[in-house]
């Protein structure tokens, strides 16, 4: 069996739909059948408008797919990028995951691998707790987290995350980065061909 990967994002600026565009490209060349998909904007028309960079970005990203229950359930592997909000998920990739109860339910989450990626505007701004909390969620799920530990000297180089690539606002993409980021998605899709 493939692997097939989902990979959502939410973004609100730009940098999280950057990070699953660099996954997604390793992730294919790893073999992997590859859906970019962004969770639906929960935030009122008339906020994203206000705001230059955010109705920007909507704007740039308006042709990606949005990601339904139907794609988890044919995806068998998960990569899931969103900021961080107070140290844990923007409510929007939360807020998607709350509208998954019916897979859920049928078992259509569970024994498939996941891994996660996090920003946030400052080094410290909660990007850990992030990960680790949704962590939680794909145990409920009864999912295998594929977290990147320290298995390749990118991880290092990038900034010593083991628990899923974080990103700092303003920081370039870096060679070394965008190093960490593929390592991740190709560890997820070597795993997720394991459980496959």
């Amino acid at each position: 069996m493939s692997v097939r990967l989902a990979i959502l994002y939410y973004s609100t600026y730009g940098t999280n739909h950057r990070m699953a565009e660099i996954a997604a490209e390793a992730a294919r060349a790893a073999g992997a059948e590859v859906r970019l998909l962004k969770v639906p904007e929960t935030a009122p028309a008339e906020i994203v408008a206000s705001q230059e960079a955010w109705k920007a970005q909507a704007e740039r990203t308006a042709q990606v797919p949005q990601a339904t229950p139907a794609d988890m359930e044919w995806a068998n592997a998960y990569l899931i990028s969103a900021p961080t909000r107070f140290g844990i998920m923007a409510s929007q990739m939360r807020a998607f995951i709350d509208t998954l109860g019916g897979v859920w339910a049928k078992g259509g989450l569970a024994n498939k691998a996941v891994s996660a990626m996090s920003s946030a505007q400052n080094a410290h701004g909660g990007q850990e707790t992030t990960l680790l909390s949704f962590y939680a969620t794909v145990m409920h799920w009864g999912g295998i987290v594929v977290a990147p530990g320290f298995t390749d000297p990118a991880i290092f180089q990038a900034g010593g995350n083991p628990y899923g690539y974080s990103h700092t606002q303003g920081q370039e993409f870096t060679e070394e980065r965008q190093a960490a980021i593929a390592h991740q998605a190709r560890r997820l899709v070597q795993m997720a061909a394991k459980l496959a």
